[in-house]
């Protein structure tokens, strides 16, 4: 169940209290305490009811929380622990727990070898120690695709903050095609990843031209701290690529419907993990199924579909299908001994 501050900081005192085993707490003495805790870390000068700290006990008493304190009252009077050594702060993890807190110390490694998570790596660090000390050590039972070797991974932390703190940078670019690096003025919008590869969008110079720029070909990053920055006033990221299959968008292009046959030892691959969100299911056969998607026409699709191999045929545009089979020819002319 959610819990307000207020409630936090009285569950801490009052823990506190019956910890201190030098001097008996009535009721009275609880509440006083508690109510000069929330004065002064809430500047809170109402006080608190004795209502509010019966409930506080009976639900540290309770598993509502997980505490299951120990709380007694000897001589109808004075709180304590019957356990001295118990503390709502060192109650010992369930074994729930400690599964869910493996699995998100796993999940928040993955971006160790990212520099805008790094503050978080000792938090990661303590974490996972802190669970390893409290379960037996164990092999990772997720896996997830990574490249540490990625080039440019030493920028993310500069571009991440530009599009946060809405700061323009400058960029040393050299894309696969260009002879020379060139550098310009860049307005970080978004990043976005796909196929574990990291991306900046947004736009040049004075421009409004929205670009993809590729991490890894990036040469040097630095802030422009006196330059105005170009603000994204109304596109949503998700909208922008919503008819395209990977991150190429061209503004001059309307998507297209594409027809695809996938024979039967693709089709469950392609039926539970579909290529695009658009993609439907058109027809079921013996051999195989036909599906449609709608998007751009770009490099990743074509690349995408040439992925498959003999397990996928275009059907329609017939446009699309004469410009992979040219492809497919020229592939076959590297295996011609």
């Amino acid at each position: 169940m959610p819990l307000n501050r207020n409630a936090l900081i009285r569950y801490k005192v009052i823990d506190s209290c019956l910890q201190r085993r030098n001097r008996k707490w009535t009721l009275e003495d609880i509440i006083e305490t508690v109510s000069d805790a929330l004065y002064e870390y809430e500047g809170s000068e109402k006080g608190i009811s004795k209502r509010t700290i019966q409930a506080d006990i009976q639900m540290m008493r309770s598993d509502k929380l997980g505490y299951f304190a120990p709380i007694i009252v000897s001589d109808k009077k004075y709180y304590t622990y019957e356990d001295p050594n118990y503390s709502i702060t060192n109650i010992p993890l369930s074994e729930s727990d400690l599964s869910k807190m493996n699995e998100a110390v796993e999940m928040l490694k993955q971006f160790k070898g990212f520099s805008h998570f790094s503050q978080l790596n000792d938090v990661v660090q303590k974490l996972e120690d802190h669970v390893y000390s409290s379960t037996k050590k164990s092999l990772p039972i997720i896996d997830f695709e990574k490249n540490d070797n990625l080039k440019g991974l030493e920028f993310l932390e500069i571009i991440y903050q530009s599009a946060i703190q809405k700061k323009p940078i400058e960029i040393t670019y050299k894309s696969f095609t260009a002879i020379d690096s060139q550098s310009f003025e860049f307005h970080v919008w978004w990043m976005k990843e796909f196929r574990n590869r990291w991306f900046a969008v947004g736009v040049k110079n004075s421009k409004k031209i929205i670009q993809n720029l590729a991490i890894d070909r990036i040469i040097a990053v630095k802030t422009l701290l006196d330059k105005e920055f170009i603000l994204n006033e109304n596109l949503n990221s998700e909208d922008y690529y919503k008819n395209v299959f990977g991150v190429t968008v061209s503004h001059n292009l309307r998507p297209i419907i594409i027809k695809l046959f996938v024979n039967k030892n693709h089709a469950p691959y392609v039926l539970t993990k579909p290529l695009h969100h658009s993609q439907v299911l058109e027809e079921e056969r013996d051999d195989g199924i036909i599906i449609s998607l709608k998007v751009q026409h770009n490099f990743e699709i074509e690349r995408e579909i040439l992925g498959f191999g003999e397990g996928m045929v275009i059907l329609e545009p017939i446009k699309l299908k004469e410009i992979l089979k040219k492809r497919i020819s020229k592939m076959l002319l590297n295996y011609e001994v």
